[in-house]
């Protein structure tokens, strides 16, 4: 009996011992050694430095990568949590005096110097603007980037005045639907449908990225529109309307009159009418309406032609249906609430004039400045 304890008692330790041998053994096998998960642990902290926003006012998108102090156990603490109240974000006709961001946002697909040099005199403090761009991926992108690169940098190393809070350069991730970028081609009617498409999309890429929770404003500039009041900024916020645009008009060399003078360039800002209405009515569900083509009579009333050359008062203010995108100021919070640049048909409509109904649609008022004027790079 004796020895038949001792069996037992010695089976019964050995059975644990063997146990705990073989869950180290697996737990051997399994853990990655030290130097691994010290090596791993410092390339996701460099993979994370490397993808971090350099600036506060970068999209948020990025985590910003704020230098932490050592904690008590020798590890860096984390970065801290970020609260953004909305709600005491405002957009207001006191711009300037509440310290209101505005963020410009262009695609561009050429570079003009008279673009850049009129940003650059705006006056509306540039502490309080950052601006954001998208290029097209190809030779011309190439181009126009190189020589945006070139202007920034002269401005941002240059009079502190001048410098802009953040800038933010993107390059479109899918192709142009057309190769030409000039003005006969882009406007050919046979073009608009998938250029304007092409067009909402990287208006939407740009807007989504780099809209902030700081943003109180969203100033709309094409890259050709060379000539605006270096007050555009005040000018327009002023009015403190959910959506305003100005007249773009275009500077030309008028042969009859032998001198310079001015005509309207952009058709897209307009009261709708019945007949518009009904063509739309009639068309397919992948069809779009078109502003400013003769072949498509719309007998819209066109903000282009509610100017008053003659006794012009830049402050009168006119309800729209539809917008152009030339210049086109909007409160941050009309985007927040969903108002994106449709590509694709909207009601008929697509980019600029698909937004305005959108907004519209979300119970957002529409309006535009006809003696109010910004002037077209004329090719």
């Amino acid at each position: 009996m004796a020895i038949a304890r001792s069996i037992r008692r010695t089976n019964h330790i050995t059975l644990i011992l063997a146990s705990i041998l073989a869950i180290g053994f697996l737990f051997f096998l399994l853990s990655p050694s030290s130097s691994s998960a010290s090596s791993g642990t410092a390339a996701s902290s460099q993979q994370r430095r490397d993808d971090a926003a350099q600036n506060p006012l970068s999209p948020p998108t990025k985590p910003f990568w704020k230098f932490q102090p050592l904690r008590h156990d020798g590890q860096r603490a984390p970065p801290p949590v970020v609260h953004y109240n909305l709600n005491n974000l405002t957009s207001t006709g006191e711009a300037v005096a509440n310290g209101e961001r505005v963020l410009i946002l262009t695609p561009l697909s050429r570079f003009y110097q008279g673009y850049w040099d009129n940003i650059v005199r705006l006056n509306y403090p540039h502490e309080l603007i950052s601006v954001g761009f998208i290029l097209p991926r190809n030779a011309e992108g190439d181009k126009a980037l190189a020589a945006l690169e070139k202007a920034i940098s002269k401005t941002q190393a240059g009079p502190i005045d001048n410098r802009f809070a953040s800038i933010s350069i993107l390059r479109q991730d899918f192709d142009a639907p057309i190769v030409s970028q000039d003005e006969k081609e882009r406007h050919k009617l046979e073009n608009q449908k998938a250029r304007r498409e092409s067009m909402a999309r990287a208006r939407n890429s740009l807007l989504f990225t780099t809209l902030g929770p700081s943003t109180s404003w969203v100033l709309w500039l094409d890259g050709d529109i060379v000539e605006t009041p270096t007050s555009l900024i005040q000018d327009l916020t002023y009015h403190d309307r959910p959506v305003i645009v100005p007249n773009c008009y275009q500077r030309f060399y008028n042969t009859e009159a032998k001198q310079m003078d001015v005509r309207p360039y952009d058709y897209n800002s307009w009261v709708d009418s019945e007949t518009a209405a009904g063509l739309a009515e009639g068309m397919g569900p992948d069809e779009i309406l078109l502003e400013g083509y003769a072949e498509i009579p719309t007998y819209r009333s066109l903000m282009a032609y509610m100017a008053d050359r003659s006794n012009p008062d830049p402050k009168r203010v006119v309800q729209l249906d539809g917008v152009g995108g030339t210049a086109l100021m909007v409160k941050a919070e009309v985007h927040r609430d969903g108002a994106m640049f449709p590509a694709f048909p909207f009601y008929h409509l697509v980019e600029t004039e698909g937004f305005a109904k959108m907004a519209r649609r979300l119970g957002y008022s529409i309006f535009g400045l006809p003696d109010y004027f910004v002037y077209h790079y004329n090719e």
